[in-house]
């Protein structure tokens, strides 16, 4: 199928005589909604503000799947250990286990970058022709790939300034505890 160009005319764009695209807006705009928990966490939880129909998944994450190298179990580990209480439930497995792979593979090929040194980052091509390793691009891409998921799981340096101890409880003597939550 002919991709649809665009052609410029003097009141805007034109599709060029074809039909004009269905545009896909089933997707949502703007900022992506807080789970509950993330807002607790970061002490921003407001009873206006909440959906009380939000699923509320209760399962604990376990060991990392055996088939993970042992870098990627070990940052499977990490996370878990290291991560706010609550935060995370069986039903992130699998975005913690494509963060892991990422985070295993991005120290094994950063390991092979800094045994070799500085040579390690630039290789010889058959022709002679001097250039940037492979590996140098797969790290790029590996960090690139993480920092989506970090951000997904409240892992980045960002998310974390955000964090605050969660306010105390309101006493039942506060008449204003029903309205401000």
């Amino acid at each position: 199928m002919r991709e649809i160009l665009r052609v410029q005319n003097g009141k805007g764009f034109s599709w060029g005589g074809r039909a004009r695209p269905q545009w896909d807006f089933d997707e949502m705009t703007g900022r992506k909604p807080l789970p509950m928990a993330v807002k607790k966490i970061k002490g921003t939880l407001q009873k206006c503000r909440t959906n009380p129909n939000e699923p509320r998944p209760t399962g604990r994450l376990g060991e990392p799947p055996e088939y993970m190298s042992d870098t990627a179990q070990e940052a499977w580990r990490y996370a878990i250990e290291n991560a706010p209480e609550g935060l995370l439930s069986s039903l992130d497995a699998s975005v913690l286990e494509r963060w892991a792979n990422c985070a295993g593979l991005y120290r094994e090929a950063l390991g092979k970058i800094n045994r070799a040194g500085v040579a390690g980052m630039i290789i010889k091509t058959p022709s002679g022709i001097l250039r940037r390793s492979p590996l140098m691009d797969v790290i790029r891409d590996l960090a690139a790939e993480m920092k989506g998921y970090e951000s997904e799981m409240g892992f980045t340096p960002a998310s974390r300034s955000r964090v605050s101890v969660a306010p105390r409880e309101p006493s039942a003597s506060d008449p204003w505890a029903e309205i401000a939550g």
